[in-house]
């Protein structure tokens, strides 16, 4: 749960690191608020799995980013 409330932050910053559109910025935070709920309920049936949530998030924000960089051309 440490790890999601770290990925917070670093979706949240998205259009402070990129120029990123302010559209999907609210895309991440809505996948980030998915997974939360999703790790809330796992928490205590399937704790392993709760730890992959915040590195299955960074591993898309980074693809995003990348992606919006390299073919949408933000800054």
């Amino acid at each position: 749960m440490i790890g999601l409330a770290a990925v917070f932050f670093l979706l949240a910053a998205t259009p402070t690191v990129v120029a990123a559109p302010w559209w999907v910025t609210a895309l991440l935070l809505a996948t980030w608020t998915v997974a939360l709920v999703q790790g809330c309920r796992w928490f205590v049936r399937r704790p392993r799995a709760v730890v992959v949530l915040p590195a299955l998030l960074a591993v898309g924000w980074f693809a995003v980013v990348l992606g919006g960089a390299r073919w949408l051309d933000w800054g």
